[in-house]
């Protein structure tokens, strides 16, 4: 054995921006398609803070034919001057230095949604070139940045500038244009999704008030659809319309609120559908906070305590009665929350809450003093006694649903035999590794039981289809036996009541036949998942598992296909004379078959299921599961694939591959 020294020497230092590019998942969490798209939130980011703290009313995002993209925003335009210490531009600062920015203090940007001060140098560290354009005092100045590779070692340094900052031209126009080419030695696919691009612009044009923002795509062949202009003067009054364009109003106008306590903004918008489920979506400096924080907590509280003071006032409760719960009040909300935060804290699995406990006071103030105006205004009196009576209501069911819960308790204590006959539970006593099947059908659960490796998986069969929850209260929701012999194995309770401290599994996986039936309970079970235990997704315990669709076999070689391209290659691979067997269903398979195919963590293929955008899969949702049927057409008829009956796609933004 060689013995190796430790010392200085060996001790690599990396300079500029070699660090990001060897480790490009520190600073954008992954190379994947996200981490693709998180190159150009950064820049977007950048012209939206211009634009939220006043300096811009247009930001132009632009995906070009040659693979690359370009963000302008009219606001004041990058410093071009000399910085007085490094002896170059601002401009070259900010594109080479890591945590360089105008960010670290307030003096010139009120509120921002990066402050780390790498997001630009980040995207010059990861692409192949850079170009900043700068319109400002009456000069437009540009740098170019690129990568250089060493014809000796082939070591690739990126963000070299080709030339000092340059004026190239006078000009009239204000602001900064960037553009630039993701490096595909990098990321796994350096194509941008046109579709996604185009939802979060759309996003960010509602969180902020009347900024217009232009998306062009110059590879889509027809030059009517190639750009889209979002500009809404509403604001998060139109967001919150938009939200429940398909669900049953209570009332047509959204109740808005805003204000402002010491350094925090809050805006909110508030509408009722005649649903039983709450949508509550929160941002922090146009940041989305999909786990909450302290300003949702503020809202919360100050929203409950009002509407209770007003429905005694009015004489829904009388003296002796309890106060209604907060979950009864937000029984059919639809709510959008905004807050501005000077140094926002965030904290959490993803980093999506909010931890400034300043926050909370501030946004409970805003909220109590713009709540009770609303109230007090004799214009609002029908809104707000139909809420009340609607929270009432909720509150009867709510006590309905805790009996049957505590029923259902209460029966598992003394005869735990209706859950134990279904799931067949794992021996392993460590949650983090541990995997619960929830399986379609007695014949596939019994199969998978056979198969499955007894100290780490634990199989849940489904007897029958479970309740779209979408259409039903939280009492029927716990009346159905399937969901809640689901509840009682996971042991994270539901709704209010969910705590993933508890939960009994680390993955929790769907599998289901690879045909509509089981698409349909596939859909039904996230539905589920995502209006009573939303964070057991976040977290990212859902899986979905992915079944082959055939059966190639010559002589004692066998090749299994999941769709019809695997299936077109193991065909050429195996020449003449194989049989081909087209699975139906689960109950096909025999256990070693079902174990070699779907269960073996070594071979199998699941899709863990994320939210990457929690208002388009609300919003989904309430399409594919809810009331109205003409949505549902529609949406059916515009994205499904009838020339490929058995292809169950999640929707997009929804998925990642284990």
């Amino acid at each position: 054995m060689t013995q190796q020294t430790y010392n200085a020497g060996n001790i690599q230092v990396l300079e500029g921006l070699d660090a990001v590019r060897m480790r490009p998942g520190m600073y954008i969490g992954t190379t994947s398609s996200r981490g693709l798209h998180h190159l150009l939130w950064e820049i977007v980011d950048n012209a939206i803070d211009e634009a939220s703290n006043g300096f811009a009313d247009q930001v132009d995002v632009t995906l070009h034919n040659d693979g690359s993209a370009s963000v302008f925003d009219n606001g004041r335009g990058l410093p071009v001057d000399i910085h007085p210490t490094l002896g170059i531009s601002g401009v070259e600062v900010i594109y080479t230095k890591l945590h360089a920015g105008g960010k670290f203090n307030n003096e010139n940007y009120n509120y921002s949604g990066g402050l780390h001060g790498v997001g630009a140098a980040v995207v010059n560290a990861l692409s192949k070139w850079v170009q900043i354009d700068v319109y400002r005092d009456w000069a437009h100045h540009r740098m170019r940045f690129i990568s250089e590779t060493d014809p000796v070692t082939g070591k690739i340094t990126a963000g070299v500038p080709e030339a000092p900052l340059q004026q190239v031209g006078n000009t009239r126009k204000k602001g900064s244009l960037i553009r630039f080419l993701p490096d595909d030695t990098i990321f796994e696919d350096v194509k941008f999704n046109g579709d996604q691009v185009a939802r979060r612009l759309q996003e960010l044009a509602y969180l902020n008030r009347g900024l217009k923002i232009t998306f062009t795509d110059e590879r889509i062949k027809d030059s009517s659809l190639r750009q889209r202009v979002f500009h809404y003067e509403g604001g998060i009054i139109d967001y919150v319309k938009y939200l429940n364009g398909e669900k049953n109003t209570l009332h047509d106008e959204p109740i808005f609120m805003e204000g402002q306590k010491d350094t925090t903004i809050c805006r909110v918008a508030i509408q009722y559908t005649d649903g039983y489920t709450e949508s509550m979506f929160s941002y922090v400096n146009n940041i989305p906070t999909g786990e909450g924080g302290s300003h949702e907590t503020g809202f919360k509280a100050a929203f409950t305590k009002a509407m209770n003071d007003y429905a005694r006032k009015i004489g829904a409760l009388k003296e002796k009665d309890n106060n209604l719960s907060g979950e009864d009040f937000r029984e059919g909300l639809t709510c959008v929350l905004i807050t501005m935060v000077k140094n926002p804290q965030f904290e959490g699995q993803t980093k999506g809450r909010l931890g400034n406990s300043e926050v909370r006071p501030a946004v409970e103030a805003i909220i109590a003093q713009q709540l009770t105006d609303w109230l007090e205004n004799l214009k609002n009196q029908d809104t707000a006694t139909q809420i009340v009576q609607k929270a009432v209501k909720a509150a009867q069911v709510r006590e309905a649903a805790r009996k049957t819960r505590d029923n259902a308790r209460k029966a598992n204590q003394l005869e735990a035999a209706p859950l134990v006959g279904k799931l067949a539970s794992c021996t392993g006593r460590k949650a983090e590794d541990n995997e619960l099947f929830i399986v379609e059908g007695d014949s596939a659960g019994g199969s998978a039981k056979q198969g499955r490796d007894r100290r780490f998986q634990a199989i849940l069969p489904l007897r029958g289809k479970p309740l779209n929850a979408e259409k039903k209260r939280l009492d029927q929701v716990l009346s159905n036996e399937e969901f809640r012999s689901m509840i009682t194995a996971l042991g994270t309770s539901i709704d209010e009541g969910f705590n993933l401290q508890n939960l009994k599994y680390d993955k929790v996986i769907i599998l289901s036949d690879a045909d509509q039936d089981g698409a349909h309970i596939r859909a039904i079970l996230l539905t589920f998942f995502f209006r009573y235990m939303k964070e057991l997704i976040t977290a990212g315990h859902v899986y979905i598992g992915m079944p082959p669709l055939y059966k190639v076999q010559k002589g004692s070689k066998i090749i299994y296909a999941y769709d019809d391209k695997e299936l077109a290659a193991a065909t050429k691979a195996m020449g003449k004379g194989y049989t081909l067997q087209r699975y139906k269903g689960l109950g096909e398979m025999n256990p070693e078959q079902l174990w070699e195919t779907t269960m073996d963590p070594s071979q199998r293929k699941l899709i863990q299921v994320t939210i990457e955008d929690a208002a388009l899969a609300d919003q989904r949702i309430t399409i594919l599961m809810g009331d109205k049927v003409e949505p549902r057409r529609d949406y059916i008829t515009q994205h499904a694939d009838f020339n490929k009956p058995d292809n169950f796609e999640m929707p997009q933004g929804t998925e990642g591959r284990e």
